[in-house]
């Protein structure tokens, strides 16, 4: 799901009395074996709702959403976490809020069984598990792929021209150059080849992990920072060059703002979520236009960042065995979520009944991009929001001003990081 910034006041007093919140005390205002409430996103509730039928259709327990903004979201875990009760008995959280909550949520490893494990992608497993414990049960992921529009790459005058003057076939790019070829080509007529997302940070952590980079940006306790080193620096100056054959004022461009620039036609390719694939306007100017492939290759390989989402049941909740079931049975009906807004499931054999239909072209993308070997999760550190919002974005943003040091930036970002996280 798209990621915007939050409240990093409120996650730095979370973690002095989180302790506090996985006593037990406090309780769901829910009545035991009747209603359960679940917390979640916006775009969560709408991939739930299905299994939630189901589940009440089955079981005879009712299923109530909050459903909150993004943002908001995180609030209130935070608040009510902190107090040590909650109103809710699962909630859904972004990956990388798992490390902050950890010791809020219940274990939940008797679900984790080897076919289990077996049926989710890699990083989604280990990013489900912190301090040992696996602490949530993943029910959508997600990973930027490659957008591109079909009918200019396969307009017959872009082709000879292409291969005119870069000398191969003009086709949906699988490489660094190839898709700043591609870029500068289309970079014509008030047209732009693609966008440079300034104000976000998961673009560069792809191109890192693309570069065959072990650790994203830090390792989960702070003794390893890879800022500074060769690949970082690869991969920042990759992203600076995009800004070439971007829109101006790439510094402040967010996913909201590429995923417009894209539906206005404005330009020619974006590296995006693959969930967007389903949100295309039918009345915009792209709509039948878009194609979509995996997600470029740096010298590393293919990568992206695994962009999931967890169910996860508060200690605090007094409805711990009608939770579990509940998280239980979202994973055993991942496949209901695939025909919803956003389309997105979890698990592999969710993703292999739906992907060879027609509407889910984007599935076969992201599940190449979320197996291939470069694609790592980000480190399970509790400050990570705050590595984000303080050092990676104001970095990433820094290095597209002119005369920019490079090396420099990432240098002294490295030493704000191991501030962080020592």
């Amino acid at each position: 799901m798209l990621r915007k910034k939050i409240a990093v006041a409120a996650a730095l007093a979370t973690a002095a009395t989180l302790a506090m919140s996985g006593c037990g005390v406090g309780g769901s205002t829910s009545s035991p074996g009747k209603t359960i409430s679940v917390l979640v996103e916006a775009g969560g509730h709408a991939e739930l709702q299905p299994v939630a039928d189901e589940f009440t259709k089955e079981t005879g327990t009712k299923v109530s959403f909050v459903e909150l903004p993004y943002d908001g979201l995180y609030n209130r875990l935070n608040s009510e976490f902190t107090s040590g009760s909650v109103s809710f008995d699962v909630a859904a959280m972004d990956s990388v809020w798992m490390p902050t909550f950890k010791d809020a949520v219940s274990p939940l490893d008797s679900l984790f069984t080897d076919d289990v494990k077996n049926d989710l992608f890699p990083a989604l497993v280990k990013e489900a598990n912190s301090g040992g414990k696996y602490l949530g049960m993943p029910v959508w992921t997600n990973s930027e792929i490659l957008y591109y529009r079909k009918d200019l790459f396969n307009d017959s005058a872009n082709q000879s021209a292409f291969r005119a003057k870069y000398g191969y076939d003009l086709k949906p790019p699988t490489t660094w150059q190839q898709y700043l070829d591609a870029a500068a080509f289309f970079t014509k007529d008030g047209m732009y080849g693609t966008d440079m997302k300034g104000a976000v940070e998961t673009e560069y952590l792809a191109l890192l992990s693309q570069t065959g980079e072990k650790t994203m940006v830090t390792s989960a306790d702070g003794s390893s920072v890879s800022l500074g080193d060769a690949n970082s620096l690869k991969a920042l100056q990759f992203d600076d060059s995009l800004a070439k054959y971007a829109p101006p004022g790439a510094a402040q461009v967010d996913w909201a703002a590429a995923q417009n620039l894209f539906n206005q036609g404005k330009t020619a390719m974006s590296l995006f979520w693959a969930h967007e694939y389903r949100q295309v306007p039918k009345d915009s100017a792209v709509s039948g236009k878009v194609g979509v492939a995996q997600m470029i290759a740096g010298p590393g390989g293919v990568a992206g960042v695994p962009g999931a989402w967890y169910l996860t049941v508060p200690k605090a909740s007094g409805q711990q065995q009608a939770a579990t079931d509940f998280v239980k049975f979202a994973y055993d009906h991942n496949e209901l979520a695939a025909t919803s807004s956003l389309g997105l499931v979890a698990r592999k054999s969710a993703f292999a009944k739906y992907e060879s239909q027609s509407g889910y072209e984007n599935y076969r993308p992201l599940v190449d991009t979320l197996n291939a070997p470069a694609t790592i999760p980000r480190p399970a550190t509790p400050k990570w929001q705050q590595i984000v919002d303080t050092v990676l974005v104001p970095m990433i943003q820094k290095s597209l001003q002119p005369g920019a040091d490079d090396q420099a930036l990432l240098n002294a970002a490295k030493e704000q990081v191991q501030s962080l996280v020592k």
